[in-house]
């Protein structure tokens, strides 16, 4: 059959010419194959046949020569409405602007709604139907409640818009767009069982060793034989979790035929350190360490430059098979409704997902973060793994979104775990002027002092002597805080004196050991942390190796954590010992009270979808911008310091790709927005059109102490 020559793109350079036939067959059979896991194949080639209908109209087509903006998405979101395929309605409509609300059916032609669109007028289309659309049913239990509906609808618009942006790349490359051609999961699997059988011959005699290997041991044969669904990881800080957790993730995607793994950690701080080791066990090509703060906003895409077109095909999709990203990236992206957010969310499903540091998750989003969770457990071939030494009371949530679901402890006897790995004394140092407690640091020839704010650590670095002494906030590019890590721990080893200063960046699978260790006020889930940097070898006795908590006069606690000292001053007068299961589950409970039960969906972002807003069903948009972990948004700083100069320079070019924004990762800084404005009205930032900026003026970066800012914001719980 011979097709229309109706386009759908022109080269930049106008020598080459796309047919909407072959970009919608192109963007079907792409799209198709990502819906594979979740047996919705059918359904993502039917949106993308329909997604770019409204191409094959004249008005388009006068569009491609310079003619004025078309609306072309509303046309294909149209035929599927009429056809009732509502989950390909919402994203044929979004696949440019955004998955948008649902609206009523009293919205106006004019609404921004898919109610509202399904009435607008489009341009004759004529010519289209040279597309034969497969038939389509979306899976049974898509339709069993509307966040199952709400779920799989952004799951299907991710297969859409990820096959969209390749195919319009591969056209534009005029080759093949690059996609993950990393190592097959298997092989990956018995690089790491290699590595695990090398640490079990090494066995030494410390009871630290036993008991990494015995949570070794369980992790590798949980992961071979164990079913599909949700696990616990329960190990004391020092425990081995970072390795056993990947060990038992290979183990378990290998056995079950999944294709990625996908690491979550607290802090955007840490992503780098986590790669690296992953990187350095199983090859940099097999591993994504996600950067990422950027979310493309634009109306229509035909309105872009070919530049800011490119950077917006960029956007990250997570094609590689192991995956490290943070907690905000994760949850805020399902929860999310631009396409160049959400174009990853269907290489989620067929992964093992290890939550790592997993009372971490956020307090205000809990229950719209579990229900995602167990969305992913349920109906989308993933299992989830809660790692971490203070497990958080999950379980009753759980049992609220899928009561089948039940979780399995992967340790065996965690609390003779805690016992056998304690090796350090928690004391109560009370409260200090701030000068004296700096004074108190300096006489420590190695100490670590973890505090709440960045400002805090500015002052007792600026305080310290200045050999050996460092100061660790995200106000550091990754590449200088692993530049500094290295000397840090090279110091420890070799006895020099070595005083660090940190936020909780350094409590999440940061691997240091120090003699001693202070923790500002803060929950009992990040005093156990910190004990975690101190006597980490257990080289050292319990008794000599303390870990003070205390509070200084000058500052204030963090309303955001006021309810958990709260919490863990309650634990303390109730428990002799904090370091056990029992007192953890104590300081869970109490804090679950203090909280009560409508904080784990503090914004409604659930009922939204179960009852709607102000009579707008489906509230894609609205629940988008509600959903923010971190309510003070960050936005990207690119260094133009070391490589990060010339890879600076390949972005301004224009040529963007996922190759560049990955390597510019490590030479970035997330900024709240304040801050950020005050550095570009002191004219030190060149604008992106995707939200982020390069520094132009470096005099406002230190390798040292970072990124130069005066204002105190954000929170603390990322740092």
């Amino acid at each position: 059959m011979e097709h229309s020559t109706r386009l759908a793109h022109i080269s930049e350079d106008g020598n080459r010419t796309q047919t909407v036939y072959d970009h919608l067959a192109g963007t079907a059979r792409l799209a198709g194959s990502f819906a594979v896991p979740f047996e919705a194949q059918s359904e993502a080639e039917f949106a993308a046949w329909l997604h770019d209908v409204g191409k094959y109209s004249d008005a388009f087509q006068l569009r491609l020569k310079g003619g004025p903006k078309v609306d072309h998405s509303t046309t294909g979101a149209q035929e599927a409405w009429v056809r009732q395929h509502l989950h390909t309605a919402f994203a044929v409509a979004g696949h440019h602007s955004g998955l948008p609300d649902g609206g009523s059916p009293a919205d106006d032609p004019g609404d921004a709604t898919l109610y509202g669109r399904s009435k607008k007028p489009v341009d004759p289309y004529d010519g289209w139907q040279e597309v034969t659309l497969p038939a389509s049913t979306p899976p049974a239990w898509t339709c069993a409640d509307p966040l199952s509906l709400a779920f799989f609808t952004r799951m299907l618009y991710s297969c859409l818009v990820d096959a969209d942006f390749i195919d319009t790349e591969t056209f534009m490359d005029g080759k093949a767009a690059p996609r993950g051609s990393g190592t097959d999961i298997t092989a990956l699997r018995d690089i790491v069982s290699a590595q695990a059988q090398c640490y079990l011959r090494a066995e030494s005699p410390s009871p630290v060793s036993v008991q990494r290997n015995t949570v070794l041991r369980a992790c590798l044969e949980k992961g071979a034989h164990g079913p599909q669904g949700l696990y616990t990881l329960t190990v004391p800080t020092g425990g081995g979790k970072t390795f056993a957790s990947l060990a038992f993730a290979l183990e378990h995607a290998a056995a079950q035929k999944m294709k990625r793994v996908i690491y979550v950690i607290p802090y955007m701080s840490i992503i780098d350190q986590t790669a690296a080791v992953f990187s350095g066990l199983l090859g940099a090509e097999n591993v994504l360490a996600d950067f990422s703060n950027a979310e493309y906003k634009t109306v229509e895409q035909d309105d872009l430059t070919p530049a800011q077109y490119r950077q917006m095909l960029a956007s990250e999709n997570w094609d590689a098979p192991v995956v490290v990203t943070t907690a905000v990236q994760f949850f805020e992206s399902l929860y999310a409704n631009r396409s160049s957010r959400c174009r990853k969310l269907h290489n989620i499903a067929d992964s093992v997902i290890i939550f790592d540091e997993a009372q971490t998750l956020p307090g205000d989003y809990l229950a719209p973060c579990v229900s995602a969770i167990a969305q992913l457990i349920q109906h989308y071939h993933s299992t989830a793994v809660l790692c971490t030494a203070t497990q958080p009371a999950l379980e009753p949530l759980f049992r609220r979104f899928a009561p089948e679901l039940h979780p399995q402890e992967i340790t065996p006897d965690a609390a003779r775990l805690y016992e056998v790995l304690r090796r350090t004394t928690l004391q109560d140092l009370g409260t200090l002027p701030q000068e004296e407690f700096a004074a108190r640091l300096a006489r420590h020839p190695q100490v670590l002092c973890v505090v709440n704010r960045r400002k805090t650590a500015q002052q007792l670095y600026a305080a310290l002597p200045a050999e050996g002494s460092y100061c660790l906030t995200t106000l550091l590019c990754a590449a200088d805080r692993r530049r500094q890590l290295d000397d840090i721990r090279q110091r420890l080893k070799e006895g020099l004196p070595c005083r660090v200063v940190s936020t909780s960046l350094i409590e999440a699978g940061v691997d240091v050991d120090f003699p001693v260790a202070y923790r500002e006020q803060c929950g009992l889930d990040s005093l156990l942390q910190t004990a975690g940097r101190c006597n980490r070898e257990g080289r050292r006795g319990t008794e000599e190796s303390i870990v003070y908590r205390f509070r200084l006069d000058e500052c204030s606690t963090p309303q955001m954590l006021r309810q958990n000292v709260s919490a863990l001053d309650y634990t303390a007068r109730h428990q002799d010992t904090l370091d056990t299961p029992r007192a953890i589950q104590l300081y869970f409970n109490e804090l679950s009270e203090l909280r009560g039960p409508a904080a784990v969906d503090k914004h409604g972002i659930l009922d939204a979808f179960l009852r709607g807003i102000r009579g707008c069903q489906l509230p894609f948009a609205q629940v988008a911008e509600e959903f923010r972990l971190i309510e003070n948004a960050a936005r990207t700083v690119y260094l133009p310091v070391g490589e990060g100069a010339s890879l600076c320079e390949q972005l301004r070019s224009g040529h963007v790709t996922r190759t560049l924004l990955r390597k510019l990762g490590v030479y970035s800084v997330s900024c709240y927005k304040d801050q950020f404005d005050k550095l570009d009205a002191a004219g030190a930032l060149e604008l992106r059109p995707d939200g982020s900026a390069i520094l132009t003026d470096t005099s406002c970066y230190s390798e040292k102490t970072g990124l130069a800012m005066d204002v105190e914001t954000g929170i603390g719980l990322y740092f």
